[in-house]
C-alpha cells in the first residue's frame, strides 16, 4: 500500500482555477451584446474630445451602414445595429465558426450635451466615424473683465 501525501497548496491551485474559470466564463461585459450563440462582445470605440466637439471612431467590420443606427440624447451616444450571419447551405459542415452575428448596441456617456442637429456621420471600409458638436451651452466662453 502506498501512502500519498495530502498537499493543501495543490487543492488551493485547483480550486483557484476552478473559481476564475466560473467567473470568466459567466461574465457579460457592461453594453456588451449577444451573438445568435450567446457570447458576449462589445463594440469597440474610440473618442476623442476637441474645444468644441467629440469624434467617435467605431469598427463594424462586415456590417453594412443600413444596419446601422445612431442617436444621441442630451449627453449619451447609443450605436446600435446587426451584424447578419451566413446562410447555411445542404453538405457544407463547419469547421471553425468564429465570425459573430446577432444583434449588438453599445451607450456612452460623454459627460457634455450634444448638438445632435449639426452632428455627421461617415461609414467607410467597416469604419464608422461620428463628429458630434458639443452643444452651444457646453462650450466654454470667456467673460471679459472690466477695470474700474
Amino acid at each position: 500500500m502506498t501512502t500519498s501525501r495530502w498537499d493543501p497548496f495543490r487543492e488551493m491551485v485547483s480550486l483557484r482555477d476552478a473559481v476564475n474559470s466560473l467567473v470568466q466564463d459567466s461574465f457579460v461585459p457592461p453594453n456588451g451584446a449577444r451573438s445568435e450563440r450567446g457570447a458576449a462582445f462589445t463594440l469597440p470605440l474610440d473618442i476623442t474630445e476637441a474645444e468644441n466637439d467629440f469624434v467617435v471612431t467605431a469598427s463594424l467590420p462586415g456590417i453594412s451602414p443600413e444596419d446601422v443606427q445612431t442617436t444621441v440624447l442630451g449627453d449619451t451616444l447609443t450605436i446600435r445595429g446587426e451584424s447578419k450571419a451566413d446562410g447555411e447551405q445542404k453538405g457544407q459542415n463547419w469547421l471553425v465558426r468564429e465570425r459573430r452575428s446577432g444583434s449588438f448596441q453599445r451607450s456612452v456617456s460623454l459627460g457634455t450635451p450634444i448638438n445632435a442637429d449639426k452632428a455627421t456621420a461617415q461609414f467607410e471600409h467597416g469604419v464608422l466615424t461620428l463628429t458630434l458638436p458639443k452643444s452651444e451651452q457646453a462650450r466654454p466662453k470667456q467673460i471679459k473683465l472690466s477695470v474700474r
